[in-house]
């Protein structure tokens, strides 16, 4: 096929209509078909979309991730957070905790993983990735407690995962290369990629409000957003910091200080992203080598397991700490599985950091472990995960039932 990107893009929403159509019918979510339609046009069977190929496209799932973050900093309105409580951050904390914990000790004591291999994977499971689980609460017009609880937990876990990840990153690189470092010198590294994210995104905001507090028409608005938008993304890449928490502290700030303009930048965002963010779970399930699944073995049946249950305990325990409604505590754990995001960014940066010449053959084996990891069990929690948020949203009763006849 002539490497056309246009070419590209038309087969790829072409399909992604037909499974859509599908996946209404047989009504499964249409984010489980979209990852599975990935992997069947990848590498592991079709191979239309080739590595190179998926190169090429990554622009597109950055858009997707930013548009997804945004739509979470709408949600994350003061008063919600305020009647949602401490059991917010209870439900963050555990189950950040508890995935970190978890897989570090099951790979460590029952599986006899290499101790920095149990630890890069332990961080990595801290992260939850919230474009599923989000793309699910859309796609059924969810809403009630459950569904407030889990959008601030998402958008809040990316701070989590990221300081656990620094922590854990200087600590393994250190052992490598047999030098220390300080802890002082770890909390100000995450404290300071947090803070510019979150600043990034507070500054965007209030300059976006004062430009457009008393313009009406949705053209410019529309242009003015995507222009804030992009220009967040970019900017939060050459400073290497979180895009995610960027556009989420943007979206935050907006609705709590411009309630129309929020209004009309959600809805705006709200018609643009099924575009992206179809690609981005095809893209995402294209990603995965079936191949590989002999080369991580039982390694990655382990930690797909150990992740699951220190993600669902934790954030159990973190709903019954916080006193949550009996529906989140029973029920919250359900929507946290999904890892593509946040998880596979960490695992490249770990792929970028430990391939450097300094780290030698070990870093680099142990880069294509997690790599590797992360891939094949990603794919399943893609898959699972969305059939788990939608179950809980069900038995919650927030889900709008003309979505589910």
């Amino acid at each position: 096929m002539p490497d056309n990107i246009f070419l590209y893009l038309a087969i790829i929403f072409t399909t992604a209509y037909a499974i859509k159509l599908l996946t209404n019918k047989i009504k499964v979510p249409e984010v489980t078909g979209f990852v599975i339609l990935g992997v069947i046009l990848g590498v592991s069977a079709v191979n239309l979309l080739t590595p190179d190929m998926l190169n090429k496209f990554s622009s597109l799932s950055t858009i997707a991730l930013g548009m997804i973050a945004f739509t979470i900093g709408i949600e994350l309105k003061t008063d919600v957070i305020k009647s949602l409580g401490k059991s917010i951050f209870a439900i963050v904390i555990c189950e950040s905790l508890g995935a970190f914990l978890v897989v570090t000790l099951v790979l460590n004591y029952i599986y006899h993983a290499d101790p920095n291999t149990t630890l890069l994977l332990g961080a990595v499971a801290s992260a939850t990735a919230p474009a599923a689980t989000v793309a699910v609460i859309r796609q059924y017009k969810a809403k009630g407690p459950l569904t407030s609880t889990i959008l601030a937990v998402v958008g809040l876990d990316d701070a989590a995962a990221l300081i656990i990840y620094v922590f854990v990153e200087g600590f393994v690189s250190s052992r490598i290369l047999g030098t220390s470092i300080s802890v002082s010198v770890m909390i100000l590294g995450a404290l300071i990629s947090i803070i510019e994210a979150v600043g990034l995104g507070i500054v965007s905001a209030i300059i976006y409000v004062l430009i457009l507090k008393k313009i009406k028409n949705n053209e410019q608005i529309m242009l003015l957003l995507v222009a804030f938008l992009m220009g967040l993304l970019g900017i939060a890449e050459i400073l290497g910091v979180s895009e995610l928490l960027a556009a989420m502290a943007f979206g935050a700030v907006l609705v709590n200080t411009s309630p129309v303009l929020s209004k009309k930048s959600a809805n705006i965002v709200i018609s643009l992203s099924p575009i992206f963010i179809t690609a981005f779970f095809i893209l995402g399930g294209a990603h995965l080598d079936i191949s590989l699944i002999k080369n991580i073995g039982v390694l990655g049946l382990w930690y797909f397991v150990a992740r699951s249950i220190g993600k669902t305990g934790g954030a159990t325990l973190g709903a019954n700490i916080g006193k949550a409604p009996k529906t989140v505590r029973s029920l919250v754990g359900f929507a946290l599985l999904p890892q593509v995001g946040v998880a596979l960014a960490l695992a490249l940066a770990i792929n970028k950091e430990f391939t450097l010449p300094q780290y030698g053959l070990e870093g680099a084996t142990l880069a294509k472990v997690v790599i590797n990891v992360l891939l094949f069990t990603t794919i399943i929690t893609e898959i699972v995960g969305p059939l788990l948020t939608r179950y809980a949203l069900q038995k919650a009763g927030e889900v709008n039932q003309s979505d589910t006849d």
